[in-house]
C-alpha cells in the first residue's frame, strides 16, 4: 500500500492524521470518566486507550513523544509533556480531574537499560515518583501499573506466580520492580500488571508497533522475512527441547482489556495486587519463527551468543488474573498474533518509514 493510499484509508477510518476526535473540551473536564494515561501514545498505551473508550471512559493521553506518536492517540485528549514535569502533571489533573490513572511511561529496551541504567533510573523510577506524588495532591488513588515479569529474574520455577520473590537480574527489571515497591508505599490502590511478551497489533484500528528501533522478536522476524535479511537468535544452547528461549507471548488487545478490568477491580474498591499478564503457554523462538515462515516466507537464521541476563524460559501462572479479573486472553494464539503484527506491517511499513 502506498503513503497516500494508507493516509486516506486511516482517514476514512477515524481519522489517523489531523484533527482528532476528541470529546469536547468542556466535557472532557467535567466528565466523571476520565482516566489519565500516561504513555498512551505508545504500543501497548494506544490499545488500552481503546479498550477504555469501548467501555466508556475517556483517556487522557499525557506523553512526551520519546517512544510514542501522536497519530496513535485516537479516542481522547493529547497532552504532550513529561512525567517528570510536576508543572504539567499538576495542569493534567487540574483540568481533566481524572478518577484513575494507568501509567505505561517508561523505557522498556532491555539492552539501552544496560549500557544506561540511569536513564532508566530517572524515568522509570523517579518519573513514578512524580506521578504518585501528583496523585496525592490531586485526590486520586486508584492506579494501574505497567509492570513486567522481568522483575522475576531467574526464575526457580515456571510457570511464574505473583508471590514468587522478585529478584530482576537486568537494569530494566530492577526499575520496575523498584516502581513497584515505591507504589506499595503510597496510600494508593493500585493494580502492578507484570506484562509477558506483547505482541500483535489492532491494525484495523490503525495501531500496532512501530519502536525505533524495533527490538521485539515477531515484527523483527516479519521485517527479515519480508526484505529477505537475516534475522538473530540469541542462543540454541538454552536448557529447552530445541535450544532456543521460551516467552508467553500475549495479544496486545488482550493486555489492554486486562487494564480496564483492573480499573474496574479498583472502582469497586480493591486494594492493592500485582497480577501477571500471559497466557500460560510459552513458545519457542524457534517456534515463533517457523511460524512466521509459514506466513510470510523463508527466513535464514543467524545465531548469535545468548545473553547470560536471559532466562530460558518465561511463562506466566494466570490463575489469579482468572480470579481476581475475571480475564482470559480471548486473541493470544501464536497465528492469530503474528497474522494481525503482519497486516500491520504490511499496511504501515511505508507510512512508519516515512516518519
Amino acid at each position: 500500500m502506498t503513503l497516500f493510499a494508507f493516509l486516506t484509508t486511516i482517514s476514512a477510518a477515524g481519522s489517523l492524521i489531523g484533527t482528532l476526535p476528541f470529546v469536547d473540551g468542556k466535557k472532557n473536564q467535567e466528565s466523571t470518566m476520565n482516566i489519565l494515561v500516561t504513555g498512551g501514545a505508545g504500543y501497548i498505551g494506544s490499545h488500552v486507550c481503546k479498550a477504555l473508550s469501548e467501555h466508556g471512559f475517556v483517556p487522557v493521553v499525557l506523553d512526551n513523544l520519546s517512544n510514542g506518536h501522536e497519530w496513535a492517540v485516537k479516542w481522547g485528549p493529547f497532552v504532550k509533556g513529561d512525567i517528570l514535569d510536576n508543572t504539567v502533571l499538576d495542569a493534567v489533573f487540574t483540568q481533566y480531574k481524572p478518577i484513575g490513572v494507568i501509567h505505561l511511561a517508561s523505557f522498556i529496551d532491555v539492552r539501552e537499560a544496560e549500557e544506561n541504567p540511569q536513564k532508566y533510573h530517572r524515568n522509570n523510577v523517579e518519573g513514578t515518583r512524580h506521578l504518585l506524588e501528583a496523585m496525592v495532591r490531586h485526590g486520586v488513588d486508584q492506579l494501574v501499573f505497567s509492570s513486567t515479569a522481568a522483575v522475576y529474574g531467574h526464575p526457580e520455577k515456571t510457570p511464574l506466580t505473583e508471590d514468587m520473590a522478585g529478584d530482576p537480574i537486568n537494569a530494566y527489571g530492577k526499575t520496575k520492580w523498584l516502581a513497584e515497591q515505591l507504589i506499595s508505599d503510597y496510600q494508593i490502590r493500585s493494580v502492578c500488571l507484570r506484562y509477558f511478551n506483547a505482541a500483535g497489533a489492532d491494525a484495523a484500528a490503525g495501531i500496532g508497533e512501530a519502536h525505533t528501533p524495533e527490538t521485539h522478536l515477531i515484527p523483527v522476524a516479519i521485517a527479515a522475512a519480508l526484505e529477505q535479511k537475516p534475522v538473530k537468535i540469541f542462543g540454541s544452547d538454552h536448557p529447552t527441547a530445541d535450544g532456543t528461549a521460551i516467552r508467553d507471548f500475549i495479544h496486545v488487545t488482550d493486555l489492554a482489556n486486562a487494564h480496564v478490568l483492573a480499573l474496574k477491580w479498583l472502582m469497586d474498591g480493591g486494594t492493592k495486587i500485582a497480577i501477571n499478564l500471559g497466557t500460560g503457554k510459552g513458545y519457542s523462538v524457534k517456534e515463533v519463527i517457523d511460524t512466521i515462515e509459514k506466513l510470510v516466507g523463508p527466513l535464514t537464521r543467524e545465531i548469535t551468543h545468548r545473553n547470560l541476563c536471559d532466562p530460558p524460559i518465561l511463562v506466566a501462572d494466570i490463575a489469579l488474573a482468572r480470579a481476581i479479573l475475571g480475564w482470559m486472553p480471548q486473541k493470544s494464539d501464536l497465528d492469530t498474533i503474528i497474522s494481525s503484527a503482519l497486516e500491520w506491517h504490511n499496511a504501515t511499513s511505508s507510512f512508519i518509514s516515512f516518519l
